[in-house]
């Protein structure tokens, strides 16, 4: 443990039969374009996020991130203020864009169990394509390792584990479950009622479809403590990404900052969401760029994914024991 939280080179969990599993990872909202859907070129900011937010898993499954004609960043935020058609017309076309990477994978994979990967509209799609398609097919159903949906506001019944978006696949409620989902969205304090996630039937709950909100909760569940209760986040980022730090300072390409956050999932106002705490002595700040430029309504999205990277991976090794010893 560093005093205060100070940084420190990476060192990322690893699986001895990480060959064996395979990771899809969906991308999340990357361009500015004023086109509704981004083309399929890929560009440096696809490489790079993938790279910040997929390229970590490879120590635990062979990761595979197809590219797809992703919503853009304008249409999303006239989706969010009340343009429906457009929400509708702009995520259709994205999720087709994304089957179709979806069934080339299914083609190449031979079999392996898989564990699915989005953050934001990459979650938003991923709860569709389980709702929509893979729970109908049992026999991919039954190779599903875990579903890591971050910001999507995945919905489950008041008090449930599920039941409203998926049928058949729960939220994860141990560490040694699979064929579960890990969901969750990052808050400092209650979410405000316009607010993006945590709140049902609003926000980021459009893009898949999901507008009930009587008898509905947002998922939230702890990837620092997959049980329930409070856990320390184990952050994650790209030393190029860190404007504070010297990549000379860092002899490997990703940073960790150890002790310095704990998480626990919390529900009130009919809001439900991963509060995120700095512990007591930690020297860095909690990441306020997102709060300030997107607003509260947002809490800490952008910045959620890294802040649990390292659990997030911690979770996917641990499963694929569980999965080993199973099956």
């Amino acid at each position: 443990m560093l005093a205060g939280g100070a940084h420190k080179s990476a060192t990322w969990p690893r699986s001895t039969t990480a060959s064996a599993f395979d990771c899809f990872y969906v991308l999340p909202t990357t361009s500015l374009d004023q086109t509704g859907n981004t083309g399929l070129a890929v560009t440096t900011v696809e490489t790079g996020v993938a790279a910040a937010q997929a390229a970590p898993f490879s120590k635990v499954c062979a990761v595979w991130a197809p590219l797809y004609r992703a919503q853009t960043w304008p249409a999303v935020k006239k989706g969010l203020a009340g343009n429906a058609t457009l929400m509708r017309s702009t995520f259709d076309v994205a999720y087709e864009s994304l089957l179709s990477g979806w069934k080339s994978f299914l083609k190449h994979d031979d079999g392996r169990p898989i564990i699915l990967i989005g953050d934001s509209q990459g979650s938003a799609i991923l709860i569709h394509l389980i709702s929509a398609r893979i729970e109908h097919e049992p026999s991919i159903l039954h190779r599903l390792v875990v579903a890591i949906l971050v910001g999507g506001n995945l919905q489950v019944p008041d008090g449930k584990t599920v039941g409203s978006a998926f049928k058949s696949v729960p939220l994860c409620t141990s560490a040694t479950q699979t064929g579960c989902a890990i969901a969750f969205s990052a808050y400092p304090s209650e979410p405000p009622a316009d607010s993006v996630f945590g709140r049902p039937g609003q926000g980021t709950s459009l893009q898949s479809g999901q507008t009930a909100k009587a008898g509905q909760q947002v998922a939230c569940v702890n990837p620092a403590a997959l049980g329930g209760g409070t856990g320390t986040l184990l952050p994650y980022f790209l030393v190029a990404d860190e404007p504070t730090l010297k990549p000379s300072s860092i002899p490997t390409p990703w940073v960790s900052f150890p002790d310095l956050y704990s998480a626990r999932c919390e529900q009130r106002g009919g809001a439900t969401w991963l509060d995120v705490t700095r512990l007591p002595g930690a020297k860095r700040p909690l990441p306020l760029m997102s709060l300030a430029i997107l607003g509260p309504a947002w809490g800490y999205h952008g910045y959620e994914f890294g802040l649990a990277l390292g659990n997030l991976v911690g979770d996917v090794a641990g499963e694929e024991t569980a999965w080993e010893a199973s099956h």
